[in-house]
């Protein structure tokens, strides 16, 4: 049967104590909603359908771009009601699979277990064991252990308070006949509210076969109502993630120490020390080691570079045989080339550093292309921006450039040229040549330090350095 999947994200979330509506919150740096539309997206189904109310337009807004279909549940009067909204847009012939909007660690082979259970003539839905189910619809099964109801906990007796089997609300049925059982609900329960668990005792009346399909685990079907709960999903999400790393053969100095919020591929050996934070798209290559405290944030890393500690790297394409840091910043743009060395408190955004090329420490190089075997001594700028435009920095082959150099773009630094420490070079430096700009030095004599003014000599410098006043305009 076609799949059409509806995600129920009306909910407001009092309990998260935010302007932000409760799926839009950030779990491992993306929202809520993201992760359960993700893996929805892996199903292949023919149409997700998510139904929103509270702050409804700015969920909209965030997934503006992502091909959903939309339904307003203005008010809300329960999960029956919710999925009322959806149902007008999905074609009779399709099965329908209901998640939620706050449930965000589901996976896809549980969901796909549960479609397979679900068909013309029967319902499935999901159910977990619990310890402690208070606050769960109670899954209740005849002697045969057929399912036959699920009872809400506040209109449950104490017999079926004692069941541990509790409902998640993921459940999978046929579309024609979830519009029949939602025209025939009621809302004469502790809530005044329609349940979307009461189908299953509609489906029971009629003939349907309804089979409960236990999650593999409770973490994946648990959902996010407070502050607390959202940070145990991290918790959990950051254990997943880790083991994941593990198991692909990743060493981890502590599982229980890295964040990973993206999609991460790695090559064989490699090596994550803790503390690292990993977003969007990263890729490290065989034998990469990255040190304490590094963020990498959509980058590729090539074999055998090592990412030393609190080093920041962002839209950055780092070759084969790189030395990174400590604490260097790789902004967008960066791309550094094979066995380049980039050293501590070194800045690079929109440049490219050559084969085998350096920058040690103390620099900037911004929107600059760097041939290869290049030295740039500590404290270099490219001064790339005068307040309106930026402009391109070269510095070809084999040149050197020495401490404390400005180099004011546009300019070209020439191959196998060498810059004098503390120059500002504002025209070409010419090829296998020496370039210095530097002032004379003097030496003043009798020059005293100064000493401590007084209020009223700091007052009368303090009105002599005043620009004067404008003439008044007419």
């Amino acid at each position: 049967m076609p799949l059409s999947i509806v995600i129920l994200a009306a909910g407001q979330g009092k309990r998260m104590r935010s302007d932000l509506p409760k799926v839009l919150q950030p779990l491992a740096g993306r929202p809520l909603l993201q992760h359960v539309v993700d893996c929805a997206r892996t199903l292949g189904a023919d149409a997700i359908q998510v139904v929103y109310g509270h702050g409804g337009e700015r969920v909209r807004e965030v997934f503006a771009a992502q091909q959903l279909g939309w339904a307003l549940q203005a008010e809300q009067h329960g999960t029956g009601h919710a999925v009322m909204q959806a149902m007008p847009a999905i074609p009779d012939d399709h099965l329908v699979l209901v998640l939620y909007g706050d449930v965000p660690l589901i996976q896809a082979a549980t969901l796909q277990g549960l479609i397979a259970r679900a068909g013309e003539r029967s319902l499935a839905l999901l159910s977990v064991m619990l310890d402690d189910p208070t606050g769960y619809g109670r899954v209740l099964r005849d002697n045969a252990g057929n399912v036959y109801r699920i009872v809400e906990q506040k209109d449950a007796n104490r017999k079926e308070l004692a069941v541990r089997e509790s409902n998640t609300g993921l459940m999978a049925a046929p579309a024609a006949a979830i519009k029949r059982w939602l025209a025939s609900l009621r809302n004469d329960n502790a809530q005044g509210e329609y349940y979307l668990t009461d189908i299953v005792t509609l489906a029971v009346r009629d003939g349907f076969k309804v089979e409960a399909v236990v999650a593999p685990t409770v973490a994946e079907v648990l959902g996010v109502n407070d502050r607390l709960q959202l940070a145990e999903l991290e918790a959990e999400y950051r254990r997943l993630q880790a083991r994941a790393l593990l198991e692909a053969g990743v060493t981890l100095a502590d599982p229980a120490r890295i964040d990973v919020r993206g999609q991460v591929r790695c090559g064989r050996d490699v090596s994550i020390d803790a503390n690292v934070v990993l977003e969007g798209d990263v890729a490290l290559g065989d034998r990469v080691v990255v040190g304490v405290g590094c963020v990498l944030r959509n980058v590729s890393i090539g074999a055998d570079t090592v990412l030393h500690p609190y080093s920041v790297l962002d839209g950055a394409v780092v070759g084969e045989r790189c030395s990174v840091g400590p604490f260097a910043r790789l902004r967008p743009g960066a791309r550094l080339s094979v066995a380049a060395h980039v050293g501590n408190f070194v800045e690079i955004k929109n440049a490219t550093l050559g084969a085998g090329s350096k920058a040690n420490h103390l620099t900037y190089l911004g929107d600059a292309t760097i041939g290869d075997q290049v030295n740039v001594g500590a404290g270099t700028i490219t001064c790339n921006y005068d307040g309106v435009n930026k402009w391109p920095t070269v510095i070809e082959d084999g040149a050197f450039i020495g401490s404390g150099t400005m180099l004011v773009a546009p300019v070209t630094v020439g191959r196998g040229a060498t810059i004098g420490a503390g120059s500002t070079i504002t025209k070409p430096a010419a090829r296998d040549a020496l370039t210095l700009e530097r002032s004379r030095q003097q030496a003043i004599d009798g020059w005293r330090r100064p000493v401590k003014a007084s209020a009223e000599e700091r007052d009368r410098h303090v009105a002599q350095a005043r620009l004067p006043d404008e003439p008044a305009k007419d």
